[in-house]
Protein backbone atom coordinates (compact mmCIF):
# COMPACT_ATOMS: atom_id res chain seq x y z
CA UNK A 1 0.00 0.00 0.00
CA UNK A 2 2.94 2.02 0.59
CA UNK A 3 4.46 1.47 -2.10
CA UNK A 4 1.29 2.73 -4.54
CA UNK A 5 0.95 6.10 -2.41
CA UNK A 6 4.66 6.44 -3.12
CA UNK A 7 4.32 5.99 -6.72
CA UNK A 8 1.60 7.85 -7.03
CA UNK A 9 3.04 10.83 -5.47
CA UNK A 10 6.37 10.71 -7.87
CA UNK A 11 3.95 10.40 -11.13
CA UNK A 12 2.46 13.05 -9.92
CA UNK A 13 5.50 15.16 -8.85
CA UNK A 14 7.31 14.26 -12.39
CA UNK A 15 3.96 15.23 -14.57
CA UNK A 16 3.95 18.71 -12.34
CA UNK A 17 7.86 19.34 -13.00
CA UNK A 18 7.69 18.09 -16.73
CA UNK A 19 4.34 20.50 -17.41
CA UNK A 20 5.89 23.83 -15.31
CA UNK A 21 9.43 23.51 -17.27
CA UNK A 22 7.15 23.24 -20.63
CA UNK A 23 5.36 26.53 -19.90
CA UNK A 24 8.94 27.81 -18.65
CA UNK A 25 10.72 26.78 -21.82
CA UNK A 26 7.97 28.29 -24.10
CA UNK A 27 7.86 31.54 -22.00
CA UNK A 28 11.57 31.92 -22.15
CA UNK A 29 11.45 31.24 -25.91
CA UNK A 30 8.76 33.85 -26.91
CA UNK A 31 10.94 36.78 -26.06
CA UNK A 32 14.11 35.96 -27.68
CA UNK A 33 12.90 35.14 -30.80
CA UNK A 34 12.23 38.68 -32.07
CA UNK A 35 15.66 39.57 -30.31
CA UNK A 36 17.31 41.25 -33.76
CA UNK A 37 16.53 38.86 -36.22
CA UNK A 38 17.49 40.65 -39.47
CA UNK A 39 21.27 40.60 -38.37
CA UNK A 40 23.28 38.03 -40.34
CA UNK A 41 25.94 36.57 -38.68
CA UNK A 42 29.38 36.48 -40.38
CA UNK A 43 32.07 34.14 -39.79
CA UNK A 44 33.64 36.34 -37.50
CA UNK A 45 30.78 36.94 -35.23
CA UNK A 46 29.59 32.72 -35.83
CA UNK A 47 33.27 32.47 -34.34
CA UNK A 48 32.15 34.62 -31.31
CA UNK A 49 28.52 33.19 -30.97
CA UNK A 50 30.43 29.98 -30.86
CA UNK A 51 32.85 31.20 -27.97
CA UNK A 52 30.26 32.68 -26.45
CA UNK A 53 28.36 29.76 -26.01
CA UNK A 54 31.25 27.52 -25.57
CA UNK A 55 33.25 29.04 -23.09
CA UNK A 56 30.31 30.65 -20.73
CA UNK A 57 27.65 27.73 -20.80
CA UNK A 58 30.67 25.70 -19.12
CA UNK A 59 29.84 27.44 -16.14
CA UNK A 60 26.54 29.09 -16.04
CA UNK A 61 23.35 29.39 -18.23
CA UNK A 62 23.91 31.79 -20.93
CA UNK A 63 22.22 35.08 -21.48
CA UNK A 64 20.65 36.79 -24.53
CA UNK A 65 22.65 39.68 -25.59
CA UNK A 66 19.53 41.87 -25.27
CA UNK A 67 19.39 41.41 -21.64
CA UNK A 68 21.88 43.80 -21.03
CA UNK A 69 22.87 46.98 -22.32
CA UNK A 70 26.62 47.56 -23.80
CA UNK A 71 27.36 49.03 -20.75
CA UNK A 72 26.16 46.50 -18.46
CA UNK A 73 28.49 44.10 -20.84
CA UNK A 74 31.43 45.68 -20.17
CA UNK A 75 32.12 44.38 -16.17
CA UNK A 76 30.83 41.28 -17.03
CA UNK A 77 32.78 40.36 -19.93
CA UNK A 78 36.14 42.21 -18.47
CA UNK A 79 35.32 39.91 -15.30
CA UNK A 80 34.09 36.34 -17.38
CA UNK A 81 37.68 36.52 -19.32
CA UNK A 82 39.24 36.14 -16.34
CA UNK A 83 37.64 33.68 -14.90
CA UNK A 84 37.40 31.90 -18.15
CA UNK A 85 41.07 32.08 -19.18
CA UNK A 86 40.01 33.97 -22.63
CA UNK A 87 42.99 35.73 -24.75
CA UNK A 88 42.16 38.88 -25.77
CA UNK A 89 41.42 38.26 -29.41
CA UNK A 90 38.60 35.73 -28.39
CA UNK A 91 37.46 37.99 -25.78
CA UNK A 92 37.18 40.51 -29.00
CA UNK A 93 35.16 37.87 -30.76
CA UNK A 94 32.84 37.31 -28.08
CA UNK A 95 31.95 41.27 -27.28
CA UNK A 96 31.74 41.57 -31.48
CA UNK A 97 29.44 39.18 -31.78
CA UNK A 98 26.98 40.68 -28.76
CA UNK A 99 27.73 44.02 -29.63
CA UNK A 100 25.88 43.14 -33.13
CA UNK A 101 23.14 41.32 -31.66
CA UNK A 102 22.01 44.72 -29.55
Amino acid sequence: MKLRILSAVFAAALLTACSSSKSASVASATPAAPANPTVELTPELAEGKNLYENSCARCHKLYEPTKFSKEDWQPILVRMQKKAKLDDVKMASIINYIHSQL
